[in-house]
């Protein structure tokens, strides 16, 4: 018997995903990162100039992250499975998509659950603890957070842009459409492909995408339950009232 070809779903996720489960977003008031300038904790330069202060700063959001849980958002991708080949494309540096269950996620800005070597880019421990400056990879090189800081290439960028443009449905949750790189790779989703934005706050203006002004945990179950009954799959993304239908869209 041959297997039955499922549709690709490509969803893009950003902050707005996570702060459902309680990890706000760390850039706050004037532009500073939980009381940090982006230039003092998220740059190599800071990291070469002050590294105790870097990885303390990703110290505490490695404990924060330790004290939360996958939100409902997370668990209806996993559902969406079901009727789909879904891939994950995140710009979180958090593994809550992962302890959801879901099986391909690419993290565009790295893992803060990862440290790597400052000279060996490659070379990558997985790491759940407090992390201190005298850590060093078997060839000595002090370790760093495995994570994409300003002024760094976005390696996994092909990939990304691959898997949208191969993508039957395409959804976006948590990002504005007007921040890259999101910005950016659902431009490369086929004409044929339906855009789903899941945003409680959607930018005025968008064309070509069916907005869902839901915040996550709300919205991404109701638009899974609803892409799982137009392939005829059984999932459980809602455990509520069916949900009303998501027109499909048009251009």
């Amino acid at each position: 018997m041959n297997p039955v070809h499922k549709p690709l779903c490509v969803v893009l996720t950003g902050a707005g995903i996570s702060a459902d489960s309680g990890l706000q977003t760390f850039r706050g008031a004037g532009g500073l990162w939980e009381g940090h300038r982006v230039e003092d904790v998220a740059t190599p330069e800071a990291f070469a100039a002050h590294p105790q202060r870097v990885i303390d700063f990703y110290n505490v959001r490695r404990r924060q992250l330790r004290a939360v849980r996958p939100n409902a958002a997370h668990e209806a991708l996993v559902a969406l499975e079901a009727g789909y080949e879904v891939r994950i494309v995140t710009q979180n540096v958090d593994d809550l998509h992962e302890r959801a269950g879901s099986r391909h996620v690419l993290h565009l800005h790295g893992e803060l659950t990862q440290l790597r070597s400052t000279a060996r880019p490659d070379w990558r421990i997985a790491w759940h603890e407090d992390q201190t400056p005298d850590q060093r990879d078997p060839w000595g090189a002090p370790l760093r957070p495995h994570i994409v800081w300003f002024g760094e290439e976005v390696p996994l960028m092909p990939e990304a842009v691959a898997q949208v443009e191969a993508a039957d449905v395409v959804l976006v949750v948590g990002t504005s459409l007007k921040v890259y790189p999101a910005a950016g790779l659902v431009h490369h989703a086929p004409a044929h492909a339906p855009v789903y934005l899941i945003d409680p706050h959607p930018a005025p203006g968008l064309s070509g995408v069916h907005v869902v002004a839901e915040r996550a945990a709300v919205g991404v179950p109701r638009v899974v339950r609803q892409l799982l009954e137009q392939v005829g799959a059984d999932g459980d993304a809602d455990a509520g009232a069916t949900p009303p239908p998501v027109p499909p869209l048009s251009r």
